[in-house]
């Protein structure tokens, strides 16, 4: 492990391979809930979390279950069940234990169960923190601070989404703009943006 190795997930999971702008992972969270910035904020600290935990969560699953019993062809439907299954238990712990926090989240907890942007990530962590079947040195750190990071990322793009979604809807729009065509719009605007990000090089 070294700081330039974590720099080097930092800025590419946050800028040049933004889950949402680059990957387009994640798109129909993005577009839906993105019209205001406090959903957009409560929703992308709901998936940074899940993402994060289940980052965790999946690298011991295919670790110390599916390597060693060579069932690493079953990892995305493993990764499928435990992602499902820990939304719903995040789900009972905070609704039991913070009803105000439950109401605040409202939907959005149980729809990041199909936010496929948190499958992404931990297939991801795979794919690059395990080299032959064998994990690489202080794969789980990096596996969770990808987690972080592509958060991170999720967050930023959803709070530039909704910003200027929501400075938009004081102009004068067509009708027939409104909504979702005009989201789609913005949308590859900030991907082309984003591309932008591409020249760096590590």
């Amino acid at each position: 492990m070294n700081l330039q190795e974590f720099l080097t997930i930092f800025i590419s999971a946050v800028f040049i391979y933004n889950v949402i702008l680059s990957r387009f992972l994640g798109l129909c969270s993005f577009i839906a809930i993105s019209k205001e910035t406090k959903p957009a904020l409560a929703m992308s600290s709901a998936v940074m979390f899940v993402i994060v935990m289940s980052s965790a969560i999946t690298w011991f699953v295919y670790r110390f279950l599916l390597l060693p019993l060579n069932l690493s062809y079953l990892r995305t439907i493993s990764f499928i069940l435990v992602i499902a299954a820990f939304v719903q238990f995040v789900e009972m712990v905070v609704k039991k234990a913070s009803p105000q926090l439950y109401r605040a989240f409202g939907i959005y907890l149980p729809l990041i169960t199909v936010n496929c942007a948190v499958l992404g990530v931990a297939v991801l962590n795979i794919d690059m923190f395990f080299v032959n079947g064998k994990a690489v040195a202080g794969s789980f750190y990096y596996s969770v601070f990808q987690g972080v990071c592509v958060g991170l990322g999720y967050t930023l793009a959803m709070l530039l989404m909704s910003g200027i979604r929501e400075r938009l809807e004081l102009c004068n729009i067509p009708k027939s703009l409104k909504d979702f065509p005009l989201a789609f719009i913005i949308a590859s605007i900030l991907s082309l943006s984003f591309m932008g990000f591409s020249g760096f090089k590590f």
